[in-house]
């Protein structure tokens, strides 16, 4: 039925916002009720590079009737039609329109999780602005004082981070997270979160980095009683005696099996440089073992 030819609307709402010798005002009401309409239309017949448009159109109508909230569902919705596109550059653009828009209307946590779903959607393609995207949703929850919604969002930044193979942003992503964990009041993600980003540092074979880390969070009186300190000491301790067989054995054990995916597979992959040239070198500076209760 012509009637209900989304192009037809589209074109119609395009004239109601055009401004002409007889139009001289824009009737933004009628034409995003009509950009909506299309917008539904061309999505259920697939066509998305149509639906994508549409709603682009239905969310500056919004906005232009000063409701920022429907805005950004639009945009989200156009983001989703461009990720049927593979166009990566938009889906990215466009949560993060959505996401100023959410924080027009004060809300912070839609404002953050639309930056999570495109960066969710970048992660394998862009990864580097997927981290961006992650980075800047964590800093949205963090200003508004809710570093316990952002949890995910820094592990899922440092899982991306170590796919790059950026171990040290890694580390720092994962010792950010301990910080807000700390915060929180939120005891086992603050040691667990300690206890990756050492075992990052080890994986990258870049032991003294690792040490400064420990030695920094056996500040915290939380970690010095915590099971992932435990873990912590002894890795490190096998790693100071060249110890490979225990280094592999606590790999497997129960403190790191409750970490995140991403680090179980790194600390089961643990040697990955030569230790044996790590216990000379101890030997020749005349080091000692490191001991949990004598870290100073």
């Amino acid at each position: 039925m012509s009637g209900s030819d989304p192009n037809k609307f589209i074109t119609k709402a395009d004239k109601l916002t055009t401004l002409s010798l007889t139009r001289w005002s824009a009737d933004w009401k009628s034409a995003t009720v009509l950009y909506e309409q299309a917008a539904n239309a061309f999505r259920v017949a697939k066509d998305y590079e149509k639906a994508k448009t549409a709603y682009e159109k239905a969310s500056k109508g919004q906005e232009m009737l000063s409701s920022p909230w429907d805005a950004a569902k639009h945009m989200e919705s156009a983001a989703t039609q461009a990720k049927e596109l593979s166009n990566w550059k938009e889906v990215g653009d466009f949560y993060r329109r959505a996401s100023e828009l959410y924080i027009e209307c004060g809300r912070s946590q839609p404002a953050s999780d639309a930056l999570e779903k495109g960066a969710r959607a970048l992660a394998d393609t862009l990864p580097d602005e997927a981290i961006q995207l992650y980075t800047d949703a964590c800093s949205i929850l963090e200003d508004d004082d809710k570093e316990q919604m952002a949890f995910d969002l820094y592990r899922a930044t440092a899982s991306v981070y170590i796919k790059l193979e950026k171990y040290t942003d890694a580390a720092s992503v994962l010792l950010r997270l301990g910080l807000a964990a700390d915060k929180c009041n939120a005891t086992n993600s603050q040691c667990k979160a300690y206890l990756s980003a050492i075992i990052v540092y080890l994986y990258a074979h870049d032991f003294k980095q690792a040490e400064q880390c420990y030695n920094d969070c056996y500040q915290i009186d939380a970690f010095v009683k915590s099971d992932q300190n435990r873990c912590a000491s002894k890795l490190l301790a096998a790693y100071t005696d060249g110890d490979i067989e225990e280094i592999k054995r606590i790999g497997q054990s129960s403190a790191i099996a409750n970490l995140d995916h991403v680090i179980i597979r790194l600390a089961r992959k643990l040697p990955t440089g030569d230790v044996s040239a790590l216990k000379a070198d101890n030997v020749e500076d005349g080091e000692e073992p490191v001991d949990e209760n004598d870290l100073t």
